[in-house]
């Protein structure tokens, strides 16, 4: 692998200063033909679906062998950036940036420390509650018209007899509520966990019909609908606490299930 020592110290482009004499790796080609596909990519300027040019076009453009520019795609490939088809209708074609493949990895590292879903529902209790409180400072009535529709709709999921379908609604409450709190950091934090622990509900759902689970619906539907109302009242402390207390909740009602108790048991 190609280094370089340095001679002087260096700045580099986020700003950090290199010690005199510290060995730099310089990049392949391969992988600085991905990073200027990936800067178009992220930038929008290569959107979901579009087909890259064929190959003999992209080897002129950046001065490359075919084997190189296949690497830069596998590269990319990797960060499910892009797919590549082989044969005469084939070709690489662009996705945009997925929270799932971060969730995934993710998956892996907690995974690899025997995490236990529970652990997980808790983080997710820590992340959730804060977005529910800046909702309820700032928003608007388009917000109030979106989370009131989403509670009508997991309403009238749980009135069904598929379980995976009131699942779903119950997980696009939540998933409106961390988005419409307008932080992306947070949205992209909460939507690994959420990730994680959809693979875990959804693989699973509960056909249970008991009078103990009816009731842990219901009084989460109202849970639903009483959040909405804190928010629309604009009191975030009350809407935060009720959040929190509900996701712990509904985190001990689901992991007190034999199924799937840690990560390794849902990724298999």
């Amino acid at each position: 692998m190609a280094v370089q020592e340095l001679a002087m110290p260096a700045a580099s482009r986020v700003g950090t200063v290199v010690a005199i004499g510290q060995q730099v790796r310089v990049p392949k080609t391969a992988e600085l033909v991905a990073a200027h596909l990936r800067r178009r990519i992220v930038r929008g300027e290569l959107v979901e679906g579009d087909a890259l040019p064929p190959e003999a076009t992209l080897m002129e453009q950046f001065g490359v062998s075919r084997p190189t520019l296949r690497e830069a795609f596998r590269v990319l490939e990797s960060e499910a950036l892009i797919t590549v088809r082989r044969g005469a209708h084939g070709g690489a074609r662009v996705h945009t940036p997925n929270g799932d493949i971060a969730a995934r990895y993710a998956a892996l590292v907690l995974e690899y420390r025997g995490t236990t879903l529970a652990d997980i529902h808790q983080a997710r209790a820590v992340i959730e509650p804060p977005c529910v409180a800046l909702l309820a400072e700032n928003r608007t009535q388009e917000d109030l018209d979106k989370l009131r529709l989403a509670v009508s709709q997991t309403t009238a999921a749980t009135t069904t007899d598929d379980p995976g379908q009131s699942l779903q609604a119950d997980l696009a409450f939540h998933v409106l509520l961390v988005e419409l709190a307008g932080n992306m950091t947070l949205s992209v934090l909460s939507g690994m966990l959420r990730h994680i622990l959809d693979l875990a509900t959804l693989s699973h759902p509960s056909s249970e019909r008991n009078a103990e689970h009816r009731l842990a619906i219901r009084r989460r539907l109202l849970e639903h609908e009483r959040v909405v109302d804190l928010i629309e009242a604009r009191e975030a402390r009350a809407a935060e606490e009720l959040w929190r207390a509900h996701l712990l909740e509904t985190g001990q009602y689901l992991t007190s299930s034999p199924v799937a108790a840690t990560v390794l048991d849902l990724l298999g």
